[in-house]
C-alpha cells in the first residue's frame, strides 16, 4: 500500500510529542490488525549537531571527532520524525511502554558529520507478537538523490494474546560466543542516553517508573545497548547489521560482550541480552 508523502519544514520539538504520547496510551488499543497511518514524513536539509553528536559518542563509547558519523546516529536523527507518528492519533500501539525487540541497519557508505541529509520515516507494517503486536518502522538516509543508510525497527506493545508457542531457540543462542569484555553498567545510562538521544521512554529512566510498566527496575535502550557492541566493532563504511533485543539490560547491572567473525552478543550470566550480526557489504547501491 503506497504512503502519503508529507514533507516537514523543521524537526519536530519532542518534549510536546512525548507528552501527547504520554496522554493518549492509555486510549489506545493494540493489536496487529488495527488500522495504521500510511504517512512517509521527510525532513530535508538535515545536519548534524556536534555537541548532542559528541554526547551520543561519549555514552555509547564511540572514539569522538572520527570523521563519519556513528553506524547507529541516523537513529537518533530520524527519532522526532517516528515520534511524530508514533503518538499521533492514528497510531494504534501506545508510546508508553514500547519496547525495541530487533532492528536491521543497512549502511551503504560512510556518513560525514558536516554533510546535509533528507530524512525519510514511515510504519511499514504492525505484525503480531507472541506477547503482542509490533510495529516494523522504517527510517531512510538520503545524499541528494541517494539512498545511504536505512534501518527497520520493531517496536513491542504487550498486550494479553492468545496462547502461541515459543519460538525454539536459535542454533547460534546454544554455543555462546567468547567473552571479550565486561561492563559495568551504571545506574543513569538510561538517562545520558535519553539525554544524547531524545527517547525518553520511563521505562528507561528510573526503577519507580520502569515498574509501572512490568519491569523490576530501568532498562538500558536497546539502541544503546546494540550501540554499545558496536564501538567495539572495526569502522566500516558500507555494512549491514541484523539485531535482536532477547532480554531487558537491568540497570545497573554487569553484562558481557562476546564476538566471533560476524556475530556478536550481549550476556548477563547465562541470560542473552542482544544477539547480532555484522557484514561488510559491497558498498553504495542504486540511487532511490
Amino acid at each position: 500500500m503506497s504512503h502519503d508523502r508529507v514533507v516537514l519544514r523543521r524537526s519536530p520539538a519532542l518534549a510536546p510529542l512525548l507528552a501527547r504520547g504520554a496522554l493518549r496510551s492509555p486510549l489506545k488499543h493494540p493489536r496487529p490488525d488495527a488500522c495504521f497511518p500510511r504517512t512517509r514524513l521527510v525532513l530535508p536539509g538535515v545536519r548534524v549537531d556536534p555537541v548532542r553528536l559528541a554526547a551520543y559518542e561519549r555514552v555509547c563509547a564511540f572514539p569522538t571527532g572520527v570523521d563519519t558519523l556513528p553506524l547507529t546516529y541516523p537513529h537518533v536523527l530520524g527519532f522526532p520524525l517516528a515520534m511524530r507518528i508514533m503518538t499521533g492519533r492514528g497510531f494504534p500501539l501506545p508510546l508508553l511502554g514500547l519496547v525495541h525487540t530487533s532492528v536491521e541497519i543497512t549502511q551503504r557508505q560512510g556518513l560525514l558529520p558536516h554533510d546535509t541529509y533528507e530524512l525519510t520515516v514511515y510504519v511499514a507494517e504492525l505484525r503480531p507478537h507472541r506477547r503482542g503486536t509490533e510495529a516494523v518502522v522504517v527510517t531512510e538516509v538520503r545524499t541528494g538523490d541517494r539512498l545511504v543508510w536505512e534501518s527497520a525497527g520493531t517496536c513491542l506493545a504487550r498486550h494479553r494474546v492468545g496462547s502461541a508457542p515459543s519460538a525454539a531457540p536459535a542454533a547460534e543462542d546454544q554455543a555462546p560466543l567468547p567473552a571479550l569484555a565486561e561492563w559495568r553498567l551504571a545506574a543513569d545510562v538510561g538517562r545520558r542516553y535519553a539525554t544524547a538521544s531524545g527517547d525518553r521512554n520511563p521505562i528507561h529512566l528510573h526503577p519507580v517508573t520502569a515498574r509501572l510498566f512490568g519491569f523490576p527496575g530501568a532498562i538500558a535502550h536497546g539502541m544503546w545497548s546494540l550501540a554499545r557492541c558496536l564501538a567495539e566493532q572495526p569502522t566500516r563504511a558500507a555494512v549491514r547489521v541484523r539485531a535482536e533485543f532477547r532480554a531487558p539490560v537491568l540497570l545497573p547491572g554487569t553484562v558481557t560482550y562476546a564476538a566471533d567473525g560476524d556475530r556478536f552478543a550481549l550476556r548477563g550470566g547465562k541470560r542473552l541480552h542482544l544477539v547480532g550480526t555484522v557484514v561488510t557489504t559491497s558498498g553504495s547501491g542504486p540511487a532511490s
